[in-house]
């Protein structure tokens, strides 16, 4: 989610929104609701349907808008990155009543209003719903209007934004129009339903009571481990006796694997699912990808990893200089611990995925900015760009970037709605409370064929967004012996098991 205190556009989102404009919605994508004419959209199985309400994202057509998993409660999808003069459109709407509702965000202390047209951008103003900061891009709140008039039949809808803001101010979840067709008024969906207990993922780790998804955390997204599956590979992971560590050895829990690019697309499969094209472009290292992949198909595809069971896949946003994709010089993946006791360290959990970094945050880092920094490798930083945000590395050296995820895991749910609330940080070095157990400290560096300087840009914007997505798919007894052998005895490997000094 945002980062405060910016959020400004990437700098190629104009070439992004005639991308992604006239985008139409198949129908694998949307599904009728009943006979009320309302249409939602149906590629998101974790989203909680609700009669009556039609989703932001099951738009027609739309200018400069793009979806995202929501942390709102219901799960599914909102769309995001709404600036003044972008829209919406929804087909065969069906009109119920005055009273109106939106579900929206915003972390914009402008401010703005969503108007709603009929049948044009600029047909018959329906309704204007106001948008106020509500203290989070993902902290949701219910805004109501009334409805100017009750057209009968099914309408076209445009949603239209409208703020002094320059910078984006409002996201969208859902809106009612009136009661579900054929209901009474007092039927009328204004806010979402609190979640019941029922609700949430009913996996409970057997290792760990302490474990559990926070009360506030949204039911739709989470992703229960397989239990069955993970209790397996945990029984042969505490059964399997470690390889004795040789004198000389350098006594760091650490492995790694060495990964080649293997393709380049505007696909995110962990927060795009099946979404090809919509997204910014990533630089997939390991197995080639796209908007389908999943965890379960990595273990039959090709991979450029060069450890020994690595069938994982990792990417970041694509690094360009003038516009053309920087060449990437090496890929290598840490993993190490960070915890106090590296024997407490425990393999990663099958089909856990991590995004780690956010890719909305848009802030200068200048020089010591201390977080999202590039900086030279083998050799000194002699100056920075124009904007301060990229060093100037001298001859001999490189651009590089570091990307440290989190370590600790709830021991429950192998993803969550913003990919990211499943995983923690050590607590004085210690995993604890709702993430009480310790998995590897997966660890990016990118080596970039480029001395830095003018004309650096990710394709999610500046620096600030740099992030890293992670699809486990290690081999459950590759995976093991490198933790066991390695991490658990807080020494040095390679690639596999073979212990390294120095």
């Amino acid at each position: 989610m945002r980062t405060p205190p910016a959020h400004v556009a990437p700098p190629d989102r104009a070439l992004k929104r005639r991308r992604l404009t006239r985008i139409t919605l198949a129908s694998a994508v949307v599904a009728a609701l009943g006979a009320s004419g309302i249409y939602i959209a149906g590629a998101q199985a974790e989203e909680v349907d609700v009669p009556g309400r039609v989703q932001a994202e099951a738009f027609a057509e739309h200018s400069g808008a793009q979806t995202e998993g929501t942390g709102d409660t219901g799960g599914g999808r909102n769309v995001g990155w709404l600036a003044n003069g972008d829209w919406l459109r929804y087909d065969n709407v069906s009109i119920t009543g005055v009273d109106l509702a939106a579900r929206v965000s915003s972390h914009n202390a402008t401010g703005g209003t969503v108007e709603l047209h009929v049948g044009a951008q600029d047909g018959q103003l329906l309704a204007s719903f106001p948008i106020a900061q509500t203290g989070g891009w993902q902290q949701w709140q219910t805004v109501t209007a009334k409805a100017s008039g009750v057209p009968t039949g099914a309408q076209t809808v445009f949603a239209v934004m409208k703020s002094t803001s320059p910078s984006d101010f409002v996201n969208l979840n859902w809106f009612t129009f009136g009661p579900p067709a054929g209901t009474s008024p007092s039927a009328s969906a204004s806010a979402s339903p609190t979640p019941t207990a029922s609700s949430a993922p009913s996996a409970t780790p057997s290792a760990s009571p302490s474990s559990s998804v926070p009360p506030t955390a949204p039911a739709g997204g989470w992703v229960p481990v397989d239990q069955a599956k993970w209790n397996k590979e945990l029984a042969a992971f505490n059964a399997l006796k470690p390889k004795a560590v040789p004198p000389g050895t350098t006594r760091v829990p650490e492995f790694h694997t060495d990964c080649g690019v293997a393709n380049s697309a505007a696909d995110d499969p962990i927060v795009l699912p099946g979404l090809s094209g919509a997204s910014h472009m990533h630089t997939f290292f390991g197995p080639k990808v796209d908007a389908f992949t999943t965890t379960d198909k990595l273990f039959a595809a090709a991979n450029t990893c060069n450890a020994p069971g690595d069938k994982s896949a990792y990417w970041t946003p694509e690094l360009r200089k003038d516009g053309k994709p920087v060449p990437i010089k090496s890929m290598r993946i840490y993993y190490g611990s960070r915890v106090k006791d590296p024997s407490t360290v425990k393999p990663f959990p099958p089909g856990l995925v991590v995004v780690e970094g956010d890719a909305k945050r848009q802030v200068d880092t200048p020089k010591n900015a201390g977080s999202n920094q590039f900086w030279c490798a083998g050799s000194a930083e002699i100056g920075r760009s124009a904007d301060g945000n990229w060093p100037r590395c001298a001859p001999g050296g490189n651009l590089i970037f570091q990307l440290v995820f989190k370590d600790c895991w709830d021991g429950r749910n192998i993803d969550s709605p913003d990919h990211k609330s499943h995983m923690g940080d050590p607590v004085n070095g210690v995993c604890t409370g709702k993430y009480p157990v310790a998995v590897p400290d997966l660890s990016f560096m990118v080596n970039y064929e480029s001395l830095g300087g003018d004309g650096l840009s990710l394709s999610s914007g500046k620096p600030s967004s740099m992030h890293g997505d992670f699809m486990n798919a290690w081999e459950p007894e590759r995976l093991a012996d490198l933790v066991k052998s390695c991490l658990n005895q807080n020494a040095k490997c390679g690639i596999d098991t073979t212990f390294a000094g120095g």
